[in-house]
């Protein structure tokens, strides 16, 4: 019986060292193209190379004294901002519905909603083209933006819905219970108790646009985003340019994610 105990143990304590040795092969593999690509922005050498035969921040200089990179750069924002504030206002409606009052529709909207996630971005993209080009949006940044809202919206609908049903009615119908209308509840009540998972769900919503490249490509006419303009870049001149502004993209993408990490804790030390 010891020993069926003590072989029982071993097993056991192997399996976790297994589990943490592939957890970590795992966490590697995915931080190794970093691992490249940060050294490779400091090189002071003319091509991608790795590792560089010297050090310098000539290609963080080359960026910002290029009107191009900087405009993509600003475009980028522009139209990440714009479609982020379109797919969360309509993504959570789309969340109060799935959840809410149109509960017999709720299958449907959740389908239509997460839609735009299971068609090829090629496909999509063709489609917007044929769409917007009657409408007269192609070559405008405005249409760029509404294509990436509802590329945006099946991330931002999932993770309001999640946090909607994870939401206690009680506090909005004991809010109705005491007069206020279904519109006062709803902003001062349940937009304040869901509000790290609106965050969350923008934060999703302008990586999405800010990464997306096929729309771009398709939609953007003379002018390209800064994905595009990566795209461009790789295909007529490559150097370590681009290794810089990834870099730069990384430590955006990791300074917003530390802003919301302390939203986050700020809001949950003030409700407890």
């Amino acid at each position: 019986m010891l020993n069926s105990r003590r072989r029982s143990f071993l097993l056991r304590r192997a399996g976790v060292g297994i589990h943490h040795v592939l957890a970590w092969l795992v966490f590697l593999f995915l931080l190794a193209p970093l691992l490249i690509v940060v050294p490779i922005s400091f090189s002071g050498g003319a091509y991608l190379r790795f590792p560089p035969e010297s050090y310098s921040t000539q290609w963080y200089e080359a960026y910002f004294a290029q009107d191009s990179w900087i405009n993509a750069t600003i475009l980028s924002l522009q139209i990440g901002i714009v479609a982020t504030i379109i797919s969360v206002s309509v993504g959570f409606l789309f969340a109060l519905g799935i959840t809410r009052g149109l509960r017999s529709w709720a299958p449907t909207l959740e389908k239509l909603a997460i839609a735009p996630m299971v068609v090829p971005s090629i496909v999509y993209s063709v489609s917007m083209y044929s769409l917007f080009s009657s409408l007269g949006l192609v070559g405008n940044w405005f249409g760029i933006a509404l294509a990436h809202a509802i590329l945006c919206l099946p991330f931002v609908v999932i993770v309001l819905a999640a946090s909607l049903r994870e939401y206690d009615m009680d506090q909005e119908i004991a809010a109705l219970g005491l007069g206020a209308s279904r519109l006062t509840a709803i902003r001062r009540i349940t937009i304040p108790q869901i509000r790290p998972s609106l965050l969350s769900a923008a934060f999703l919503a302008f990586i999405t646009s800010f990464d997306e490249l096929v729309v771009a490509m398709f939609l953007s006419g003379t002018f390209g985003t800064l994905p595009k303009k990566m795209f461009d870049n790789i295909r007529l001149q490559i150097d370590p340019t681009i290794a810089a502004v990834s870099v730069m993209e990384i430590v955006m993408v990791i300074l917003v994610m530390a802003v919301l990490l302390r939203i986050n804790r700020a809001n949950a030390s003030r409700l407890t």
